[in-house]
């Protein structure tokens, strides 16, 4: 058996979206694996500010995406995916349709509309991207198309700018194009709560990572891991503990910078959420306890349909 399709849950750090996706994975037989789809739950030790599921939460359920390098390694998008297609004759044995759930919504996008593979071009890169900024997306367009027509006319979305660039960095640069046709943005479920409320649960969380240990979890990556990458050290809650072992901050104001760190990284995913996915937004109501909303999710899926799951790198030609 392939695994070729996955239901999707998204929503902003806080939103309750790893409870609800448990809860519709445990009401299955044989239990539904979830893909994270997180990019600072890729570390292994990075397990408190990262509010990944303790073992008694996810008892039972395969769970993939998750503790996949030591924070002290670089890790990429195509890391992540490279990750996820290993594990597919694990997803494929647990013989039940997958969840991707997280709010890293580049990890979303590159599982369910593919990963483009060829090589970058930073130079070919900055010159589309300053003629975009400067004359328009029309006249990136002709200058793309210019270099090959025919490769052009299979650009996927001409209308996507960020197509454009990258068909312009490929085309500079002497590569082909995807071969292919269109896909079309799958719709995904989402769970989205009042500022407000959303504002409070940060607020919450930040206070409860450090009562539960995130200074010492700190103080333990740094023994076993002296150089840490710059995305584990700079990671929201990890650089403020930090600060607090070396004397720069208190404990409260390490709270403080946390969770308004979390609020605009929140603010960052919604951002992203409304111009680059194609969401059905189940709205968190003050009643709705999570078997309330994985009934709002399992409503959206039945209505939408899955959506597809790409592991095959592209083709080009």
């Amino acid at each position: 058996m392939s695994v070729a399709a996955a239901h999707v849950l998204i929503g902003p750090t806080a939103s309750g979206k790893s409870a609800v996706a448990l809860h519709i994975a445990r009401q299955s037989a044989p239990p539904r694996p979830l893909i994270s789809a997180d990019s600072m739950a890729i570390y292994r030790g990075m397990d408190i500010g990262t509010a990944k599921p303790d073992p008694a939460e996810s008892a039972g359920i395969p769970m993939f995406g998750l503790d996949l390098v030591t924070p002290d390694q670089p890790f990429s998008v195509g890391d992540y995916l490279a990750a996820i297609r290993a594990a597919a004759p694990d997803l494929a044995a647990a013989n039940s349709l997958p969840i991707i759930v997280g709010g890293t919504g580049l990890y979303v996008r590159c599982l369910t509309e593919g990963l483009d593979s060829a090589p970058s071009s930073p130079p070919h890169r900055a010159i589309a991207k300053a003629m975009l900024a400067a004359e328009g997306l029309e006249a990136l367009q002709a200058a793309a198309r210019h270099l090959n027509p025919a490769q052009y006319a299979r650009l996927r979305d001409p209308e996507n700018p960020r197509r454009v660039v990258r068909a312009y960095e490929l085309l500079a640069s002497g590569h082909p194009l995807p071969a292919g046709t269109p896909r079309p943005r799958p719709k995904v479920a989402g769970l989205r709560l009042p500022p407000a409320e959303l504002h409070l649960r940060i607020n919450q969380r930040a206070r409860q990572m450090f009562a539960r240990g995130l200074i010492d979890e700190v103080r333990a990556l740094r023994a076993a891991h002296p150089r840490l990458s710059r995305t584990a050290r700079h990671a929201i809650g990890y650089a403020e503990a930090a600060q607090v072992l070396d004397g720069r901050l208190s404990e409260e104001e390490a709270i403080q910078r946390t969770a308004l760190r979390t609020r605009q990284y929140a603010k960052r995913q919604m951002t992203w959420f409304r111009h680059q996915a194609d969401v059905v937004w189940a709205d968190v109501g003050p009643r709705d306890d999570t078997p309330r909303l994985a009934h709002k999710v399992s409503q959206i899926w039945a209505t939408y349909g899955p959506a597809p799951l790409i592991l095959d790198p592209p083709k080009y030609h």
